[in-house]
């Protein structure tokens, strides 16, 4: 909601516009943000950055289920969102389900791998990693390294006001290898990743 720029009282009425007469609900959002980049035989030959975003809003009424989603998160896709999930509850008057507890414990951070170290550092890792590969024997062939990481951050806003947030952090290394001596190749690799900066 913050970094779409929105006013949570404001979106908190259209969430309870859209679940009006509803068994259950919610609106949940995500914002995602993701980066690759891989090297290949002492070169860089991928380097790719990606944002995402995006909600849906979900009305329960018995066994009817109304849906509605899109990535622009502006007021007025949410208030259209509210509209269309609105016909689920068609002259049914329920009562809204009680909020689920607490149980979940923050696992993660909030910083974000991407922002730290910059994109020349990350690949002069790659290239460090290439060189050191080819460094311990005179048979490596092909050294290919990978790193990715992401960002992801989910909010759930529920009519009654609570609000549950996740941040996902992840970051992955990959190095492949391949050796020959003569005729003879074999390839051998290794990851390593986690949820962690």
């Amino acid at each position: 909601i913050d970094r779409a720029g929105l006013d949570r009282k404001r979106v908190g009425d259209l969430i309870a516009r859209g679940l009006e007469g509803a068994d259950d609900g919610e609106l949940f959002l995500e914002y995602r943000q993701s980066e690759a980049l891989g090297f290949d035989n002492g070169r860089l030959k991928q380097a790719t950055y990606d944002t995402a975003q995006g909600f849906g809003l979900r009305a329960v009424k018995d066994e009817a289920v109304g849906y509605a989603h899109a990535s622009d998160v502006s007021e007025g896709a949410i208030l259209r969102a509210a509209d269309a999930v609105r016909a689920v509850k068609g002259g049914y008057s329920g009562r809204y389900a009680e909020a689920p507890s607490r149980t979940n414990v923050k696992l993660y951070g909030d910083d974000n791998p991407l922002d730290a170290p910059g994109f020349e550092a990350k690949v002069k890792l790659l290239q460090e990693i290439d060189a050191y590969a080819r460094a311990k024997d005179p048979r490596v062939r092909q050294v290919s390294v990978s790193l990715g990481a992401s960002w992801q951050v989910v909010e759930i806003l529920r009519a009654d006001g609570e609000i549950y947030r996740d941040v996902r952090p992840l970051v992955r290394l990959n190095v492949s290898i391949v050796a020959g001596d003569g005729s003879r190749q074999e390839t051998g690799s290794h990851g390593y990743g986690g949820r962690e900066g």
